[in-house]
């Protein structure tokens, strides 16, 4: 079975243009925030007696399935943190997407990996500075969001979804939640809920599990989570079949809260630009993907089109 591959972009706009009466979609930060530079992020606090500046820096990577193997993947990584921003850094193994901006929120985490689709929300409600992202010795980067489904479903095209159930991972997720239910309705002409049933699986990992073991008869990934899981033996190819790819998005940012102190923001970025990834864990498991390095991104521009494809499903960023 081939996959499709169509505009993933041009689903997205139209969907808009029907719903929104433009393609650009609206965002704005939190009350708490200001936002002078227009760049979309909050501002450093002005006022001294608002930086933060702990002992211990808090990290946590985008929630997985086994957070114990990633808490090994990242650990070289968090060392040279440590001797670049003169901090103990610990990693914090979380468990949700909500669970991980609520942490940042609250205070209790420092600097983080969130995914394509909550990254929005992470900046407009907990103050989240993204700046960097994994990308290929020549700078190329992102992922693409797969429909699969396994050989024994029945489902042969996308189209064969409609009144059965589509298993997605979580609502904030890009790929797993947020592209696909645009895409569904901009080019298939289904309607999440009333064409189709969905359910939620939590994480990428157990969706790719969950329609490997049949569980689950047709779900929506992040297809570098999957490939990385069939290159360690946690399933194997033949067990999946592809219905749809999508063009490339941007993958997972990096970044860290706003009032961090200026000075200590400065060398969290520099920990992650002069991390040496030869030999390193990180480039044993995202080089998986073809990942190489770390490499500077603008929230503004690399994140346009999952703004848009938000503005497209109707998501408001209610920081309540």
């Amino acid at each position: 079975m081939q996959p499709l591959t169509r505009s993933m972009m041009t689903g997205a706009i139209a969907l808009a243009a029907m719903t929104a009466g433009q393609a650009q979609a609206e965002f704005q930060l939190s009350e708490r925030f200001t936002d002078a530079d227009g760049d979309l992020v909050a501002d450093i606090p002005e006022d001294e007696s608002q930086w933060l500046d702990p002992d211990t820096l808090i990290f946590a990577y985008t929630p997985v399935e086994d957070p114990a193997v990633y808490a090994e993947v990242w650990a070289g990584f968090l060392k040279h943190m440590e001797e670049v921003t003169g901090k103990k850094v610990q990693f914090f193994p979380v468990q949700s997407n909500a669970a991980q901006i609520e942490a940042m929120r609250a205070g209790r985490l420092h600097v983080a990996g969130f995914n394509t689709g909550s990254n929005p929300l992470a900046v407009a409600c907990a103050g989240f500075r993204p700046f960097a992202m994994m990308a290929a010795e020549d700078g190329s980067f992102g992922y693409e969001m797969e429909i699969i489904t396994h050989p024994e479903s029945g489902i042969d095209e996308v189209e064969d979804i409609r009144g059965k159930t589509l298993t997605h991972t979580s609502e904030t997720s890009n790929s797993g939640f947020k592209a696909p239910t645009a895409l569904m309705a901009s080019e298939f002409g289904m309607t999440s809920g009333e064409d189709y049933e969905v359910d939620f699986s939590g994480k990428h990992d157990n969706s790719v599990l969950g329609v490997a073991n049949q569980d689950y008869a047709v779900a929506t990934v992040a297809n570098s989570v999957k490939n990385r899981m069939i290159d360690r033996g946690v399933v194997d190819a033949d067990q999946l079949e592809v219905l749809y790819q999508s063009d490339t998005f941007p993958t997972t940012g990096y970044g860290a809260v706003y009032n961090l102190a200026p000075e200590l923001q400065e060398a969290i970025k520099e920990a992650f630009f002069s991390f040496d990834w030869e030999g390193s864990e990180l480039a044993e498991e995202f080089g998986r993907s073809g990942d190489e390095q770390f490499i500077p991104i603008s929230f503004k521009e690399h994140w346009s089109v999952i703004r848009q494809i938000d503005d497209a499903n109707g998501v408001e960023y209610n920081c309540s």
